[in-house]
């Protein structure tokens, strides 16, 4: 099934993103057509089968570097741009165990050197497992509370990001829905695109939801 976009005019900014806000995107990757999507590297990057399923899979390491430090394998939904979020996904890593093993969650996206994004790496550091902010400088971690390290397998994991511009709350999940991973508050970026990939990694992703408040990019 092709990804279907819905946008929503005039709906109300959200004071908390709850799982009953409207479905703006989604993305299962079926149809084999990524013509929703923007990539840093387009080469590395392809959809492939997955058991029963086709996939989004970074396949190869991206040869994209941005002017400042940050992830290098990024793929970014053209549209719609969203303010308050919550963010839904299945993602597998495909490359074994170090220490940085990791995926990323990318949201408030403006532009190559002003964004936010989430590490999900094994153990954390101050570059590693975390959610950071990327503000016309090397990213740098902003957050205020996060577990130990990010508990890789080579099986298929889930994942949720929850923004509420309004106080700033950013609340990240893995696997546990019911206890955030990492957690942060910042109001730098209001508004974005929100898009999945790694720093330097492999990694494949499925059944990507999209709720919240559409906005004006």
């Amino acid at each position: 099934m092709r990804m279907v976009i819905m946008l929503l005019i005039g709906w109300g900014v959200l004071s908390a993103v709850r799982a009953e806000a409207p479905l703006l995107a989604k993305a299962d990757f079926e149809s084999g057509d990524l013509a929703d999507w923007n990539f840093t590297d387009p080469e590395a990057w392809r959809i492939q089968p997955d058991g029963n399923s086709q996939v989004l899979a970074l396949f190869q390491p991206s040869k994209y570097r941005a002017k400042v430090r940050s992830p290098y394998g990024v793929a970014l939904l053209k549209r719609p741009a969203v303010g308050d979020f919550q963010l839904d996904l299945r993602f597998k890593s495909l490359t074994k165990n170090y220490n940085h093993r990791d995926l990323c969650l990318f949201f408030g996206y403006q532009d190559p050197e002003h964004f936010y994004y989430v590490h999900f790496g094994r153990n954390a550091d101050p570059h590693s497992n975390s959610i950071f902010i990327v503000n016309g400088s090397p990213r740098t971690s902003i957050a205020k509370d996060r577990t130990k390290g990010t508990n890789w397998t080579d099986d298929w994991h889930r994942a949720r990001i929850v923004r509420d511009t309004k106080t700033g709350k950013i609340e990240v999940y893995f696997d546990d829905m019911t206890k955030p991973a990492m957690m942060a508050e910042d109001t730098t970026f209001l508004t974005g695109q929100v898009g999945v990939g790694s720093f330097d990694d492999l990694g494949a992703f499925d059944d990507i939801e999209l709720r919240g408040s559409p906005v004006e990019k």
